[in-house]
């Protein structure tokens, strides 16, 4: 064509050659507006390959009831987002639509009412179809997509047609950790929804503006993972662009150089510290000649002699250490040095009970007063003069429990007041004796009354019988049940079955997330089956086999203490 208008124009008269000038004009409008990049215009739209459908059919009557539940349902929702499915299969009815995090209720709606209509034109009879907006997006299929928790098919990829004035990797960097950080917050944020700034180049682009988003029904780590691996896409496709975005049917990104999203940015990143300038070569320095071969020869030589050295070195320092280790850990043996000074403790006036005391409550710590044997030593039950029940604690000769750690012990035990923790009553450092005093506590250890307590009440479905009635109007019924509800699936029997923080962290800020049912928590202790004494390392009458062994109902909760 190029070569016929060019033929054209050499051949005809100046109103001609006027007339092709104005033809050429249109046509290159029109071929850069064929040709111009996909962000120049909205909506962007996807049809999809499963098939189609006819003008009044079931398929189609169940898209537009969709069409009319859907912009309602998302703009009603805090989170401006909503799904849905209508029909049965051949002709059932998945929908998604999402509105941007700085967008208000009334847009969006309108933005996915207008979605519906613009993609049955763009795709006509499509079963599958999708349209992106700045501030919604939306698509409908006749497969379940919104099972799925990643993006469906290729995401579309929109670049702005400038590039960047400053050193391209220089800002690659600087999108990504901005993109970054912009994610993780909003990974953990309920709405799933996140903005930034970063500063960069004073004198070129000052500012890089920043946005990620997920569908609020996504977890946290779901989320996380998503826009993660569009993030890492980035350098490949939008590489020294001045803006661009990258949008999945579960996750996207954007970034600019201009502020492109409403309100305050949910973070304001400083500028990347540049890379270190590299130092100035000396000036008039004239390298000294040496012989061809010398530094190598030197060097090894060098080398030959030092590295046994500090093989042999290392080597002699490692084995030390092991002998030292394991010296340490022999059996049998005791760890208290000759030198322990029991006058460093003595501050503690007020807990001082001397031996004779002690010796005459347990009657001189006979074996029938024996309640338990631990690590540490022995615990006896006693009878002081004025009536009160205790239960010794005997360190032994060879307890790994030093004087050190028994000092920090009864500082801190000392301070510790509650209803629900054992008291301490005493100590006595006579005779070579270190001695523990507490007061006797008769039953099981708290934690298997609160879970067996909490479940039979779960089981029975009488959770609000344990509430205290004085938070009733502190929060809602329900926030007290979901806190429960909780609490039990973290106490869950099977390790592998509880949830990890950050999910727990999901589930007490969304309101949308459903709970699982819990299964019976690890310590909670049934009427029938397991003896209830077999459960406390501590109790009257225990054989001295049976109380060297704690038991527990879950093997994975068992801490003994060791001194560092």
């Amino acid at each position: 064509m190029a070569t016929a208008t060019a033929t054209l124009v050499r051949g005809a008269s100046p109103r001609l050659v006027t007339g092709h000038l104005l033809f050429l004009a249109v046509a290159s409008l029109l071929l850069l507006l064929f040709f111009s990049p996909r962000a120049a215009a909205q909506p962007w739209q996807v049809c999809g390959n499963t098939g189609n459908y006819t003008a009044k059919s079931p398929y189609q009557s169940n898209l537009e009831s969709l069409a009319k539940a859907l912009p309602a349902n998302a703009s009603r929702s805090g989170n401006l987002f909503a799904t849905g499915s209508v029909g049965a299969v051949p002709d059932v009815v998945y929908a998604l639509a999402l509105c941007r995090g700085d967008t208000n209720a009334t847009a969006c709606g309108s933005c996915v009412a207008t979605g519906f209509q613009d993609a049955q034109q763009l795709c006509a009879y499509d079963r599958d179809a999708a349209v992106f907006y700045d501030a919604c997006y939306l698509r409908f299929s006749n497969q379940n997509f919104i099972a799925s928790t990643t993006n469906n098919g290729d995401p579309i990829i929109l670049m702005n047609t400038q590039n960047v004035s400053s050193p391209v990797r220089a800002f690659d960097a600087a999108v990504a950790v901005l993109l970054n950080a912009t994610g993780d917050h909003a990974a953990a944020n309920a709405s799933r929804f996140g903005t930034g700034e970063e500063g960069f180049d004073a004198r070129s682009d000052p500012t890089i503006y920043g946005l990620t988003q997920c569908t609020p029904d996504m977890s946290s780590a779901d989320c996380r993972s998503c826009l993660g691996s569009i993030i890492s896409a980035m350098p490949q496709y939008l590489s020294g662009r001045q803006g661009g975005r990258i949008v999945g049917m579960r996750c996207n990104f954007r970034y600019e150089v201009y502020s492109f999203f409403s309100g305050a940015p949910s973070l304001r990143l400083p500028a990347l510290a540049p890379p270190p300038a590299p130092s100035p070569a000396p000036f008039n320095v004239t390298p000294t000649a040496t012989p061809p071969g010398t530094t190598g020869n030197k060097t090894g030589r060098v080398l030959a002699i030092a590295l046994p050295i500090v093989a042999a070195i290392l080597a002699t320092i490692v084995l030390c250490s092991c002998l030292w280790r394991r010296k340490r850990k022999t059996p049998g043996k005791s760890t208290l040095p000759d030198t322990t000074n029991p006058e460093d403790i003595q501050s503690i006036d007020s807990l001082i009970i001397d031996i004779s005391t002690l010796r005459a409550a347990t009657e001189n710590f006979d074996e029938a007063n024996k309640l338990g044997e631990g690590g540490f030593g022995s615990v006896y039950k006693g009878i002081l003069p004025d009536d009160q029940e205790i239960a010794v604690k005997r360190l032994s000769q060879t307890s790994r429990q030093g004087m050190e750690e028994l000092k920090n012990e009864l500082v801190l035990v000392a301070k510790l007041q509650h209803k629900n923790l054992v008291r301490l009553v005493g100590v006595c450092l006579e005779d070579h004796e270190k001695l523990l005093v507490y007061e006797y506590m008769p039953n099981k250890s708290l934690d298997t009354i609160l879970f067996s307590m909490v479940w039979e009440h779960w089981t029975t479905g009488t959770l609000m019988e344990i509430m205290d009635s004085s938070l009733s109007s502190l929060a809602p019924r329900d926030q007290m049940l979901k806190c429960i509800h909780i609490g039990l699936l973290c106490v869950q029997d099977n390790p592998g079955d509880r949830p990890m923080m950050s999910t727990v962290n999901v589930m007490l800020s969304s309101s949308t997330v459903t709970l699982q049912a819990p299964s019976r928590p690890a310590f909670c202790i049934p009427k029938s089956g397991f003896n209830s004494e077999m459960n406390s390392e501590v109790y009257p009458g225990a054989s001295q086999s049976a109380s060297r062994s704690p038991m527990s109902l879950n093997d994975v909760s068992i801490t003994e203490l060791e001194p560092r």
